[in-house]
């Protein structure tokens, strides 16, 4: 982490937009810097060139123990072929309807374009498929198949007050929250009560010279 700033990995087929937002209104000073990594990439990283990542659970090559995460969001399955492919005319399918299908690991320029040919299919994220913007393949959600999820995570050898601040973010704390790094606002001075005028009635004129006389 730098003194400045903070380092974010994100995956592919992540969108921090609304945090880097958030960030940049109320940490002005303080730069972001947000680096796209494979999910392969994100375990080394952590800790050497980023200070945090928005990766895929679990992270490849890092001990459960090692980390702090915060579980965001689960991504929709998909099974991706050729644009001429039968499961086309589907809106789902399931694992038992690509069984019999060769299946390709992993999501990379180079599987795509195998299944893009015509030899096979690959299982992703439907986010990662979106983030491609591949038009010469065709993806179908898969219903029963497991979901991947993405969370926030860092070392716990990472801390500092930019790193709190970040997970605040996340977490939807807002700038004046006791865990945010802004002052609470002042307390505001109670409105004084205004007294009211008095509505003594006037005294007769016989009461008047009355009191008068006695003097």
């Amino acid at each position: 982490m730098t003194t400045d700033g903070l380092v974010i990995g994100v995956v592919t087929g992540v969108t921090p937009d609304k945090w880097v937002r958030t960030w940049h209104d109320r940490m002005p000073e303080a730069a972001l810097r947000i680096e796209a990594i494979t999910d392969e990439q994100a375990g080394p990283a952590l800790g050497d060139t980023l200070d945090m990542a928005f990766a895929r659970l679990p992270v490849d090559g890092v001990e459960a123990g090692e980390l702090h995460v915060i579980p965001l969001w689960e991504e929709t399955p998909v099974v991706v072929a050729a644009k001429d492919h039968p499961i086309k005319v589907f809106d789902t399918v399931t694992l038992a309807d690509i069984a019999d299908e060769e299946l390709y690991p992993g999501w990379d320029d180079a599987t795509l374009d195998i299944v893009a040919a015509g030899h096979g299919v690959a299982r992703m994220p439907q986010a990662v498929l979106r983030a491609t913007g591949r038009r010469d393949v065709v993806g179908r959600p898969i219903t029963d198949a497991e979901p991947t999820r993405i969370g926030l995570v860092w070392r716990r050898t990472t801390e500092g007050p930019l790193v709190d601040e970040f997970i605040g973010i996340v977490r939807g704390r807002t700038a004046n929250s006791s865990r945010g790094s802004a002052e609470p606002p002042a307390p505001q001075p109670k409105p004084r009560r205004v007294a009211k005028e008095s509505k003594a009635r006037p005294k007769r004129a016989g009461q008047q010279r009355k009191r008068r006389q006695t003097r």
